[in-house]
């Protein structure tokens, strides 16, 4: 059984879907690879993983969290959940790049099909995506847009973690720029 909810985030109203192990997705409205609902999901904002879910990014969003503790439960392939595994462990604020990816998911050299994992990541935001650039520092991908990519960056005061990857100018043209939900 699948179960969903909606989440007005400051960046916009996202979908929340959920299944009885956990959550399996966190989808921005329009964003690629967005999943129809289907006839035999059920919407049920009761449902404990939508539920904690939704006080996560209210924290997040309001500054008050850095890390999801929300039951996951992707669905994928075993080479996707690696690289998904692997992003969950970039710390908030902290970026690496795609190399680095592919490497901590224990595939070096598949940089670009760690690429291509990253954006079929069901779970954006809680499996923190935004937080892989490109090999330069290069805010690259996100199936979310990267406006909202700039603004999760942002809101988070990126750094860059992998030493491929300088980000400081990048991360100062970040900071100037205003974020959409007003906070400085």
């Amino acid at each position: 059984m699948r179960y969903y909810d909606f989440y007005d985030s400051p960046l916009g109203r996202m979908l929340l879907v959920a299944n009885d192990k956990g959550l399996t997705g966190v989808y921005f409205e329009g964003q690629k690879y967005h999943p129809r609902l289907e006839a035999g999901w059920r919407r049920d904002a009761r449902h404990a993983p939508l539920r904690q879910v939704k006080r996560e990014l209210a924290e997040y969003f309001g500054g008050e969290r850095r890390h999801f503790e929300t039951a996951l439960a992707p669905e994928g392939t075993p080479f996707q959940r690696a690289v998904w595994k692997a992003i969950a462990a970039v710390d908030f604020g902290k970026t690496i790049t795609y190399g680095t990816l592919a490497q901590r998911a224990g595939y070096p050299g598949s940089a670009r099909a760690a690429g291509a994992a990253t954006g079929r990541n069901p779970i954006g935001i809680i499996v923190p995506c935004h937080r892989i650039v490109g090999s330069n520092g290069s805010l690259t991908g996100y199936a979310g847009g990267l406006k909202r990519k700039r603004a999760l960056l942002a809101l988070e005061g990126a750094t860059a973690e992998s030493p491929t990857a300088d980000l400081l100018p990048a991360v100062e043209n970040l900071r100037i720029r205003e974020i959409e939900w007003g906070r400085p």
